[in-house]
């Protein structure tokens, strides 16, 4: 895995996340577009994380935190790169960076349909919890 590169996403790059979050990415989000995306670089230019292999955009995972949690959302690698150690790289590079935030614990969004993810996610080491369920308010619309 020395030939991937793992960065923080720049302004610059939100075109080109855009378009590989319709080809890799399970669902949307409400924040897909070059508004949102560019609210949270902004915001926290360390939260987005890309993996590159040769120049090209081989994944995503937003690492966010607001002092309380550690939340990942977008876990997403391209078909064609998939069962190579990616999202485990960005999961990895998420967790440290979350640590040295002094973050506690990762909740993470994952699509309930999206079984493959969840293989994914297990094998890292995180677990389900039954418990919770998500209560969205989309505040345009």
């Amino acid at each position: 895995m020395s030939d991937l590169h793992i960065r923080c996403a720049a302004l610059s790059d939100i075109d080109t996340v855009l378009r590989f979050w319709r080809e890799a990415a399970e669902g949307t989000s409400i924040s897909d577009d070059h508004d949102g995306v560019a609210r949270l670089i902004t915001r926290d230019p360390e939260a987005l994380l890309l993996a590159e292999r040769d120049g090209l955009l081989t994944g995503t995972v937003i690492a966010g935190f607001d002092g309380w949690r550690c939340s990942a959302y977008r876990l997403a690698v391209h078909p064609g790169h998939r069962r190579q150690g990616i999202a485990s790289a960005l999961l990895e590079a998420a967790e440290e960076r979350f640590a040295a935030l002094g973050g506690r614990r990762v909740d993470a969004m994952v699509l309930e349909a999206n079984e493959q993810a969840h293989h994914t996610w297990a094998a890292a080491g995180y677990r389900r919890e039954d418990h919770w369920r998500r209560w969205v308010k989309p505040l345009t619309g």
